[in-house]
């Protein structure tokens, strides 16, 4: 992550609350994606084991928070996305079965500056519904299994999440396995990209469409790489 120091203090709080519900050895690793503000110290403060990755591309931190977790779980949880207190230890006790290979978590986001926009991203649920996209504001599977299919797509600089789960699926059917997908408790994430976007730009970016056309291409997602809204 980077420049993250306004979101991260209330996220790892939460995440701190939630570890407190489940009776597993833990760790809580941060990716530093060469951050220039204190978003690596208020990291290390917590107490998170923190490494670092200098390639911008969201796909390659995540794999690199993966590759240096000691665990058998993983959990991915946005720099900017807050946890319920009760959500890990669903999620511990849904991978007691070996069944399990992973899943997901639904999401809400905080209130929005322009109200509609929570109907319009509502709206698109059915769509993450009818194709299977689930989003990566928080995500968790085996680590065997992430390395099995290779970790996140780092040729995609946009849904490599979406595109993750998707993968994650076909393998856990191949496999005679499952997924599981949270519905309760949601997450809670950021609206901020939402509320400072333009009106075009906005639905630009989230039509479907617009992330099969271009998510291998990163210069049209500038406002998550170089000009990232904060």
């Amino acid at each position: 992550m980077s420049n993250e120091e306004k979101c991260l203090p209330a996220t790892l709080e939460k995440i701190r609350a939630a570890l407190m519900n489940v009776d597993c050895d833990t760790e809580v690793i941060v990716v530093d994606n060469k951050s220039t503000d204190k978003t690596a110290q208020i990291a290390k403060d917590f107490g998170a084991k923190v490494f670092t990755e200098t390639e911008r591309n969201i796909a390659r931190v995540r794999n690199t928070g993966a590759n240096d977790a000691s665990g058998d779980v993983l959990i991915f949880v946005d720099a900017d996305t807050l946890v319920p207190e009760t959500l890990f230890r669903k999620i511990a006790d849904q991978m007691k079965d070996e069944k399990c290979f992973g899943g997901a978590v639904a999401v809400d986001y905080e209130p929005f500056k322009r109200k509609w926009m929570k109907y319009y991203l509502r709206g698109g649920e059915l769509w993450q519904t009818v194709f299977n996209w689930k989003q990566g504001a928080t995500q968790f599977c085996r680590k065997s299994v992430f390395q099995t299919i290779g970790g996140y797509d780092e040729t995609i600089f946009m849904s490599e999440d979406v595109q993750f789960y998707r993968r994650l699926t076909k393998y856990a059917k191949q496999k005679d396995g499952y997924l599981f997908f949270v519905k309760e408790p949601r997450v809670i994430t950021s609206a901020r990209r939402f509320d400072k976007m333009s009106l075009w730009k906005t639905l630009l970016l989230t039509h479907p469409l617009f992330f099969v056309l271009t998510s291998r291409r990163k210069r049209f997602w500038k406002d998550w790489y170089e000009k990232a809204v904060r």
